[in-house]
């Protein structure tokens, strides 16, 4: 393991800034999305609400990343994030001044995170997209993704941590007011960075079109196909054992939200030391292959984790499943845009966030709706199994090697003569 590889990628002035920003903008949304949901929770000591805000908060990336993949490819990337990112700094500060003003409903709660999931589905396309613009040597690729997953993991480290300490000696409205005030550090690194000239397509096809084009793509290259099956599967029947964490901390454990913002803390280094370890990898061949022993380390984790009824056990295992779950999404998303071709790769992106924070909510709310049937600890136990059961069913496809589309090697060419910086 060459942590060299990992860290190359911040030899580039533009994506340090890139990085930076993100980093303070995203510690601010983890403490917003920690209190949101342990509000919720303690309003209604309802798991399924729970999942409520959850689907509130995702499911617009079910409808709209389509839209917002098509969107990346057909306009300025740099435009779409500014306009996201005050988007979402404003429901932030919304937030922030229902809540301190007294406006304790879950209804606003939820009103406000459906805005904020819409903002999103346009801003994790453009945004993911962005960093192949960023990085000029295509070989850095892999480890860029890596690290800007690392990046959410870090925040979701820290976050959650900063959110339960806060809330449980300051409150709530702290960690939405502190959201807000993060996205001006992220809306200054962008205006710092010098993004390639925007070129507009020569001819744009009405949105429909580009939508099928980019469907007819994704469906005929398995790799990218199989890859978003596979995401699909694990984000709705698996990740989604994080709803559950309230309910432990609080019922199981009698604990408060000091409780809870350490299992997030956790799971959160656990994903952080995962995507360090992804991004340390040179071939990204061997990156499905990591992918299949860490989804077994995951199943096997949850499995256990459900019988657990000792505190610091139960956090070592949030760790754990913390290191299986997050190495989902940089593989994944290392596979698709190494594969895509440039034409695409916002639309394939956008397939991609509908394949994960598309179905998260969807799961989030049968997770919910499940633990008042039968308890969230036999829920967690039927998450573990059927992760092992779709590692089986995807045997064949994660132990064997990556095939490169034909356009890969074209790639390089293409992204390296679109890089006229401006300014």
């Amino acid at each position: 393991m060459n942590f060299a590889n990992a860290f190359r990628v911040f030899k580039s002035r533009d994506y340090r800034l890139f990085f930076t920003g993100q980093l303070i903008s995203r510690i601010g949304m983890w403490m917003q999305r920690t209190a949101v949901i342990w509000v919720v929770y303690t309003m209604t000591n309802s798991v399924l609400m729970v999942g409520v805000a959850t689907f509130a908060e995702q499911f617009p990336s079910f409808l709209l990343s389509p839209a917002g993949g098509i969107t990346a490819d057909r306009y300025n990337r740099y435009k779409i994030l500014m306009i996201t990112q005050i988007a979402s700094a404003l429901q932030a500060v919304l937030l922030t001044f229902c809540y301190m003003y007294g406006y304790h409903s879950v209804a606003i709660l939820l009103m406000l995170s459906l805005m904020l999931g819409i903002a999103n589905a346009y801003d994790i396309p453009a945004r993911q997209a962005m960093v192949n613009d960023l990085v000029k040597s295509k070989d850095d690729l892999p480890a860029a993704i890596a690290m800007n997953s690392s990046l959410n993991n870090l925040t979701r480290l820290a976050g959650p941590a900063l959110a339960g300490i806060i809330i449980a000696n300051y409150g709530a409205g702290i960690c939405f007011g502190s959201n807000a005030v993060s996205f001006i550090a992220v809306i200054i690194c962008l205006n710092m960075i010098r993004f390639p000239a925007y070129k507009a397509p020569l001819k744009r096809k009405k949105p429909w079109i580009d939508f099928k084009e980019g469907f007819h793509y994704m469906k005929k290259e398995p790799e990218i196909s199989r890859t978003l099956l596979l995401c699909s599967l694990v984000s709705f029947f698996v990740i989604t054992y994080n709803t559950l964490q309230p309910y432990f901390a609080k019922t199981v454990f009698h604990g408060d939200a000091a409780t809870y913002g350490y299992m997030n803390a956790a799971a959160g280094l656990g994903a952080f030391t995962s995507t360090l370890f992804i991004a340390s990898q040179k071939r990204v061949g061997n990156l499905k292959k990591i992918l299949f022993f860490n989804l077994l380390l995951l199943g096997t984790g949850l499995i256990l984790m459900s019988f657990v009824r000792i505190l610091p056990i139960y956090i070592m295992f949030c760790f754990i499943c913390g290191f299986g779950t997050m190495s989902i999404i940089p593989i994944c998303n290392t596979i698709i845009q190494t594969v895509s071709i440039t034409e695409m790769r916002g639309r394939v992106i956008g397939f991609f966030a509908m394949a994960t924070l598309g179905t998260l909510p969807l799961g989030s709310l049968v997770i919910g709706w499940l633990s008042k049937s039968i308890s969230a600890q036999h829920c967690q136990l039927g998450q573990g199994i059927l992760c092992i059961i779709i590692v089986l069913l995807f045997y064949n496809f994660l132990r064997g090697e990556k095939k490169l589309n034909s356009d890969d090697s074209m790639i390089k060419t293409q992204d390296q003569e679109d890089i006229l910086l401006t300014k």
